[in-house]
């Protein structure tokens, strides 16, 4: 059995609160996933997230109030690393 194979065997045997352990570790142990994997749990979180349903509102209705209080970007702007 191959080290993969025996990985998935023991995840599989988790509880389901170590599993959820074992989620909020992966970024630690795989630094490639830390971004995706924040927005990927914020996508499949099945709770209603009315703070940031209410703050994207908010930013909607100020917009089309006045678009032009919000500054333009560009690809490269957003492909700055700080």
């Amino acid at each position: 059995m191959s080290a993969v194979k025996e990985i998935e065997a023991a995840i599989q045997n988790l509880s389901l609160r170590e599993r959820e352990e074992l989620m909020a570790c992966l970024p630690a142990l795989f630094p490639e996933l830390n971004g995706d994997a924040a927005w990927e749990q914020l996508i499949r979180d099945p709770r209603p997230l009315l703070d940031l349903s209410a703050l994207l509102d908010q930013v909607e209705d100020e917009y089309q109030g006045n678009s032009t209080t919000f500054p333009e970007t560009s690809d490269t702007e957003l492909n700055r690393q700080s």
